[in-house]
């Protein structure tokens, strides 16, 4: 089975997008998956306003009809919201052929946060992208159930993985500060909530782990936190492992690859109860969730961190490309697709 995947979040960017279908393509093989890519490396590309790290790229319709023309793809998957995003979908109408979509990023949240645009406006343009397609992949029961409020048809549950041999316990320190260690690792920009971590009362030592648009202001108004940057492959996993509790305060992720990273390092998490880690975390056992972080964070100190990895371990990347292979091939059946519909339907009974 042929996929082509149209994606506007590729290497060398380090979010959950690009960690997702990196893991889905090295497992696609073992479920009899061949991918194809179409991603922003093969365009000129510009930076997005007030994101440098994320180029976005300059893409006809004509260049993802020639892809389609040469790799004779079996099915057609479109990842993202972006130029490639929504040229891979006038491409598909114009051709008549059917796609399946994924939704990774609360986009009407996001652009809420940095400009005065109402989210009725965002989800109004989700509706017309996602819609167009004959079936969205969410990361969440939650998310399935809030993008099915919001409007979103054929909404179907595809969970995430953890690579469980880089992320593990470590012996070792890398922050080299007063304990406990409360850290957040990803990236530092205004939709993660970060202010609301760094702006706790804890003891010990405050951590960020990462890069983004909001690293500089962030290390100025928090001059006691410490600040180590982007860190990838077995430091960043050394970073994980070397915390005493991983705080997530997004208000807004669709999942939070992160938290199973931390799982799997045998930290245990605090978060708010949201969509994302009220979907992960199991709560007393490999996490806290709270409306109250500062409460959330202190009690995931007592929590026993090999619980936490033996938790993480029912997460793998093979079962996920596993589910995403049924979720194409259920979209784009005709008979599967109304069974799913039907079931929906009784459910929201």
């Amino acid at each position: 089975m042929k996929v082509l995947i149209a994606t506007d979040a590729w290497r060398p960017q380090v979010n959950g997008v690009v960690n997702t279908y990196t893991h889905l393509a090295r497992e696609a093989g073992g479920v009899g998956m061949s991918l194809d890519f179409i991603t922003p490396q093969e365009f000129r590309t510009f930076a997005l306003p007030t994101y440098n790290e994320i180029r976005l790229a300059l893409i006809r319709t004509s260049d993802v009809a020639k892809r389609v023309a040469s790799l004779k793809p079996d099915y057609i998957h479109i990842a993202t919201e972006g130029p490639i995003g929504l040229a891979a979908r006038r491409y598909c109408r114009r051709a008549g052929r059917g796609f399946t979509t994924s939704y990774h990023t609360r986009f009407p949240e996001y652009i809420s946060a940095r400009l005065p645009v109402p989210l009725a406006w965002g989800y109004r343009f989700e509706r017309w992208f996602h819609n167009a397609g004959r079936g969205v992949m969410a990361a969440s029961p939650s998310l399935v159930e809030d993008l099915t409020q919001h409007g979103l048809k054929n909404v179907f549950l595809w969970s995430r993985g953890v690579d469980l041999s880089l992320f593990r316990p470590r012996p070792g320190d890398l922050f080299n500060a007063p304990r406990p260690i409360f850290a957040y690792v990803g990236r530092v920009a205004v939709e993660k909530n970060l202010a609301a971590f760094l702006d706790l009362e804890l003891p010990g030592t405050k951590a960020i782990v990462g890069g983004g648009p909001q690293l500089a202001e962030l290390r100025t108004r928090y001059p006691k936190a410490i600040f180590t940057g982007p860190k990838y492959g077995e430091e960043l996993a050394q970073y994980y492992a070397s915390a005493d509790v991983f705080v997530f305060p997004s208000l807004t992720d669709t999942f939070g690859n992160v938290i199973l990273e931390a799982l799997a390092c045998g930290v245990p998490v605090a978060a708010f109860p949201v969509t994302g880690p009220k979907d992960i975390i199991l709560n007393g056992a490999a996490g806290i969730l709270n409306t109250d972080l500062k409460e959330a964070a202190l009690a995931a100190l007592r929590l026993d961190r090999a619980a936490c990895r033996r938790y993480a371990e029912q997460f793998s990347w093979a079962a996920c490309a596993r589910r995403f292979r049924e979720i194409v091939e259920m979209a784009n059946a005709p008979q599967l697709l109304e069974i799913h519909a039907n079931h929906r339907q009784r459910q929201a009974l």
